[in-house]
């Protein structure tokens, strides 16, 4: 799991097509990351850009994992090219302090900024979401946002607000992003697991 707490900003160095050049295969993506990579080891997890993925190689500061396409389909990660930043973050330690929330970094949907307003030392930034996500995001809850833990400011029918410290601006690739930009979104589990409770609950019940 991970806190949603960015470590650093990489790079990448490349994400490479399926073999069979098929549209709906799986990809490797290759990120420069020097201080996620720093005590990696091949099985570890990186989170890259909010997205849960498998270190399969290690060399000079870079990592390779397996993108599934159910991942390319589910997130942005298939929007990158060679050169874009994105946020990372290594699986949180247990004796660690969660600074964020509780992030599993299993994407639920992507959403895409509609508008950003800065401020005297910060931005608020108006982000859409799937609507069928609009039940588990709720205002002063939490939400990742390309692996970026925020606390929601409000929410609309299928639009929610957030605001961003300085530091978030400068530590994050969410200071550079345009309107238009899309960014991968996970709700809070806790919210998932209360939704399920209750379903499975009333048909126990009948």
């Amino acid at each position: 799991m991970f806190t949603g707490i960015v470590e650093e900003v990489g790079r990448v160095v490349a994400i490479d097509a399926a073999a069979d050049g098929s549209a709906d295969g799986d990809a490797r993506l290759t990120v420069r990351g020097p201080l996620v990579t720093s005590d990696a080891a091949r099985g570890d997890s990186i989170a890259v850009a909010g997205v849960c993925l498998t270190v399969a190689d290690l060399a000079d500061g870079t990592f390779t994992a397996d993108v599934m396409p159910e991942s390319l389909r589910r997130t942005a990660l298939g929007s990158l090219v060679a050169g874009s930043p994105v946020n990372l973050e290594r699986a949180v330690r247990a004796d660690g302090r969660l600074g964020g929330h509780v992030v599993q970094g299993h994407v639920d949907g992507v959403g895409r900024i509609v508008s950003r307003e800065p401020g005297a030392r910060w931005d608020d930034l108006v982000v859409s979401m799937p609507i069928e996500l609009a039940g588990y995001v709720a205002e002063k809850g939490s939400i990742t946002v390309s692996g970026v833990s925020l606390t929601v400011t409000h929410v609309g029918p299928d639009t929610f607000g957030v605001s961003l410290i300085p530091t978030t601006l400068a530590a994050t690739t969410l200071g550079t992003l345009a309107v238009g930009d899309p960014v991968n979104l996970e709700v809070d589990v806790i919210a998932k697991y209360v939704e399920r409770l209750l379903v499975t609950g009333t048909v126990a019940q009948r």
